[in-house]
């Protein structure tokens, strides 16, 4: 296989605590720390893996969004990609419009593999991978818990609610990596500053012809309800007790 390419989103880094703008249009990003989404970092890293058992030749990474998402894509040069592409915008992108972006890309790459995170914990929408396969004409594996290759086809164990599932696809295929394909491995400071000189290209998203028009509109966002209080009970009883209190128990 000659290349891989993986998609990496920029979120708010999931140790911070999300606050809501006072105004209720959306979350406050400014000064907060950014990362690459955590099941991104698990796709690149398994596209990396990949690369090092001899299976691949090239990783690149890819992002959409403002200047400021070179940041992430330094970290994975630094993890190991090859090079990276930034598609440059500073509006809100849905995830139709991402596939859309993705597709043009890989018409000019002409990966063997796509590699997403199977959704984004900011959005938690898990629509990018299969409508990028849709739009590609390619086949999809969602949630992989293992992806093994084997010449033009690649097993994939897929975690679903029943257990696991085992399926074997055609590549080119895209793959959405779940939790447990592997561990990120940890950047270190030697890569981070070979990670500098590796090639970044800049493409402002006009030039791919992608209309970006948003089709959805957010209305409000607003924090979670407090949760009450919780109740400490001593026996079954009392927990009996407690749950009838509450017209859980008739």
């Amino acid at each position: 296989m000659e290349k891989i390419l993986v998609g990496l989103k920029r979120v708010v880094d999931y140790n911070v605590r999300i606050r809501v703008k006072p105004d209720n249009s959306g979350v406050v990003t400014d000064g907060v720390k950014m990362s690459i989404n955590p099941f991104d970092e698990i796709a690149l890293e398994e596209a990396l893996r990949i690369k090092e058992r001899g299976e691949a030749n090239e990783v690149i990474a890819v992002t959409i969004g403002p200047a400021d998402t070179q940041q992430q894509l330094r970290t994975g040069l630094a993890m190991g990609a090859d090079r990276a592409i930034l598609v440059e915008t500073d509006g809100d992108i849905e995830p139709l419009t991402v596939a859309r972006i993705m597709l043009k890309l890989l018409e000019k790459e002409n990966p063997g593999l796509v590699l997403l995170g199977k959704q984004a914990i900011d959005d938690d929408n898990s629509q990018t991978g299969p409508m990028l396969a849709a739009l590609w004409g390619r086949p999809q594996a969602t949630f992989a818990s293992v992806l093994k290759l084997s010449g033009d086809t690649a097993q994939v164990t897929r975690e679903i609610d029943a257990g696991l599932e085992t399926v074997e696809i055609d590549l080119p295929a895209v793959v959405t990596s779940d939790l447990r394909l592997n561990e990120p491995r940890y950047v270190k400071l030697p890569d981070i500053m070979k990670a500098k000189k590796k090639p970044l290209e800049t493409i402002p998203l006009a030039e791919l012809g992608v209309d970006a028009t948003a089709s959805l509109q957010t209305i409000s966002v607003e924090p979670p309800p407090v949760r009450a209080k919780g109740v400490r009970v001593s026996d079954v009883d009392g927990l009996v007790a407690a749950l009838k209190d509450k017209g859980l128990l008739n």
